[in-house]
């Protein structure tokens, strides 16, 4: 008989996938300590199918432009922050090939984000990411600096986009056609993916900037406005990366 740590163990080395074959592997063993194996099993393969029912739907804008042969999601992260760049990300996620777990980049975790932005670098058709520096925002406005970030993703794209899915907004000076989505990173795939792939850019880029200017904490604000990045504001006044229309009410 196999010994209830061995199955635990297999549990633990079964891909999710293959959960079923699992459960009806050991379904008929008495066993207490398996069975409550078994429910756990159960518990994961329903969280899983539960998993696949809502990616189905973050496709459905994806489906909906079917017809199209390469539709692009498009998102910006940045916008908030008292320091640093805005970031955008356009990127085509393939058609035969749908990706769990994608959704607002703000609701994953920072490892969950790493992971997926591995395979969406791997998986994807074709992505590219656009900056506008601390320094355009404030030339030109923060808004008219994201748009700028987004026309850059979108021109340097290797693969040309049939259409864009945006979120909450309609870029201008882009001839492609698009459409704007409320709360678009938690409803259409493809703006999600995009939304991640920015995010981490971003967050890595500020991880960096942190070494090179670490009273201000930017590893862990992000360039926001937290108490203690004010509080450094205050104390150090604001290096080369600060948004300086941002911070006239703290220094």
């Amino acid at each position: 008989m196999i010994a209830i740590g061995d199955i635990k163990k297999e549990l633990a080395e079964t891909p999710v996938e293959e959960i079923v074959s699992f459960i009806e592997k050991h379904s008929s063993d008495e066993r207490g300590g398996v069975k409550t194996i078994i429910a756990g099993a159960e518990k994961k393969l329903q969280k899983y199918e539960a998993e696949k029912a809502r990616t189905y739907e973050m496709y459905s804008y994806e489906r909906m432009y079917s017809d199209k042969q390469y539709i692009a999601g498009i998102d910006e992260v940045g916008r908030g922050p008292l320091a640093g760049p805005v970031v955008t990300c356009c990127l085509i996620l393939p058609k035969d090939y749908n990706i769990l777990y994608l959704n607002d980049s703000n609701k994953l975790s920072a490892a969950k984000r790493d992971e997926l932005y591995d395979v969406l670098l791997k998986k994807a058709v074709s992505y590219s990411i656009g900056i506008m520096d601390n320094n355009v925002i404030d030339d030109i406005n923060i808004l008219q600096a994201t748009y700028k970030a987004m026309q850059q993703a979108i021109n340097t794209m290797p693969v040309t986009p049939d259409q864009l899915l945006c979120d909450a907004v309609t870029i201008p000076e882009i001839t492609i056609p698009q459409q704007g989505i409320i709360k678009g990173d938690a409803k259409s795939a493809s703006i999600a993916a995009a939304s991640i792939v920015a995010k981490v850019t971003r967050d890595r880029m500020m991880d960096e900037y942190d070494k090179i200017y670490p009273q201000y904490g930017f590893a862990s604000n992000k360039g926001y406005g937290t108490k203690e990045h004010i509080e450094a504001l205050k104390k150090y006044g604001p290096c080369e990366i600060h948004r300086r229309s941002f911070i006239t009410s703290f220094c």
